[in-house]
């Protein structure tokens, strides 16, 4: 949160973790009452039952994480290579987001002939786009040459990344039937996959970058809410 990292996957356990310790410290109280008022003891069995019920569902989205992650074999060059954007910390790549233009990197220097989408647009307080540090980073750690490198400089989201690269593809003489790899985090890959083929993208090959230990299990937690909220807005 200190780093503008603002979000469900931070705001959501500090808001647990201080609604435990205040249960802990008027723990006798709290009992006390229970004793004494039947409702609220139903209330608080009640939103126990809730809590442990949630949980659950989330351990069972955490091993789905951790199962999806693989690493694809490519058995033929792709036609360009797309990275996620993943947010900025002072105008510098997130360690999310350099995991993610590393392992990008990493394919491009396999495939020379490949170009490099990096998306991302303004977010909140900046005045430079996430896909021009994403390329001015390519360029200045890996000597990516800058004519292979396509900026995607418009959107906020995974959907919007996808919707706004055909156009670029097809200024390149690409389309959704173009073999396109879609780089980005391991717990990521699911969603954007399966968002990248309801947008009509029909060769798609999904390449995680391992997401930092340090935001590793908060992303995942976001990741879990992002899930449902894609459902519901039909991302996929």
């Amino acid at each position: 949160m200190s780093q503008n990292k603002i979000h469900l996957g931070t705001v959501l356990p500090a808001f647990i973790g201080i609604m435990i310790i205040v249960c802990l410290f008027f723990n006798k109280k709290i009992q006390l009452y229970r004793l004494n008022h039947s409702n609220f003891n139903l209330f608080w069995k009640m939103g126990w039952t809730i809590f442990s019920i949630w949980l659950i569902s989330l351990a069972i989205f955490f091993i789905f994480l951790a199962k999806s992650n693989h690493s694809p074999i490519m058995n033929t060059p792709p036609d360009a290579i797309i990275i996620l954007g993943s947010g900025l910390i002072n105008n510098h790549p997130s360690p999310t987001l350099q995991a993610r233009l590393d392992q990008g990197a990493t394919i491009a220097a396999q495939y020379p002939n490949s170009f490099v989408i990096v998306t991302g647009g303004l977010g909140f307080d900046q005045k430079i786009t996430e896909a021009a540090v994403m390329k001015a980073y390519l360029i200045d750690k890996y000597l990516i040459h800058p004519q292979r490198i396509v900026e995607e400089s418009q959107s906020t989201s995974t959907e919007l990344n996808l919707k706004n690269s055909v156009p670029l593809l097809n200024k390149i003489d690409l389309n959704q039937d173009s073999h396109i790899v879609v780089v980005t985090s391991d717990f990521h890959t699911p969603r954007a996959a399966a968002i990248a083929r309801f947008q009509g993208y029909t060769q798609i090959t999904s390449v995680s970058a391992e997401t930092p230990l340090t935001t590793r299990y908060n992303a995942w937690l976001r990741e879990y809410f992002a899930y449902i909220s894609g459902w519901i807005l039909r991302e996929y």
